[in-house]
């Protein structure tokens, strides 16, 4: 009778990260809760322009109404912007969800610190001195390339609830310094497109504008709540420079 070979056992290996599975984007950037009760923006008086997501309380509700008010006016979707952009189970409906929704569906061709002008995200600082030095900053290198002539350019201020599980980048900028150069957004946009297609919240870092300050690139709707309009600032352009910012109030004799 022929003997049966023994069965050969095989040595177990740990499994070895091959080309076709990169390491995650995420590596060595920790995700800590980030809770601003308010977070700032500051955007252009007149955006958003249209407050279709704040007509439904339900998402169901929201494409029916889309489809409704499609037939009879030309101007929604620029109005309302690429609601496809956004899929359902991430959008915002209800009381101030227009002015969450509306920097996901208005994309910036030129892109952000952390967006490179293919998908959109909401940016906030955690106080208003810090939104003010951001926005001041961006808002005066716009005008300059476009050499606009002197001018008041309005702005209002927007408050909301954050409340996310956001990748920390914060104190990063002696490790990581490619991240906070100035005007060069090459490396911090690659780290928010990896990330972000990993189904990240979005990013916190430190403010490149004004030190101490603390910023947020926001990648999900679904992270913030309760935004409402503040005041309105005026910023003002002297040709050359923004040279002040100040409130602007309704008069009351």
């Amino acid at each position: 009778m022929a003997l049966k070979r023994p069965r050969r056992t095989r040595r177990f290996e740990p499994k070895r990260a091959s080309a076709r599975e990169p390491a995650s984007a995420s590596g060595g950037v920790p995700v800590r809760r980030v809770e601003w009760r308010p977070c700032v923006r500051i955007v252009p008086s007149r955006f958003p322009p249209v407050d279709l997501f704040e007509r439904v309380a339900d998402r169901a509700d929201f494409e029916a109404l889309y489809e409704v008010e499609a037939m009879t006016n030309d101007r929604l979707r620029d109005a309302a912007g690429e609601v496809a952009l956004v899929s359902e189970d991430e959008r915002v409906h209800g009381p101030g969800a227009s002015y969450i929704m509306a920097p996901f569906t208005h994309l910036a061709p030129v892109g952000g610190r952390y967006t490179d002008g293919t998908y959109g995200a909401y940016y906030a600082a955690a106080d208003r001195a810090t939104a003010v030095a951001e926005t001041r900053y961006h808002r005066q290198r716009f005008m300059a390339y476009t050499s606009e002539p002197p001018v008041a350019l309005e702005m209002r201020v927007l408050e909301a609830h954050l409340d996310a599980e956001l990748h920390d980048v914060r104190g990063f900028g002696d490790t990581r310094p490619e991240l906070y150069r100035s005007d060069d957004y090459a490396a911090p946009q690659t780290l928010g497109r990896d990330l972000r297609a990993e189904g990240s919240w979005g990013i916190v870092y430190d403010s490149v504008r004004l030190p101490g300050g603390k910023c947020a690139a926001v990648f999900r709707p679904r992270a913030l709540s309760d935004c409402r309009q503040a005041e309105h600032l005026v910023y003002v352009w002297n040709g050359e420079r923004i040279v002040e910012v100040y409130e602007k109030r309704l008069y009351r004799p």
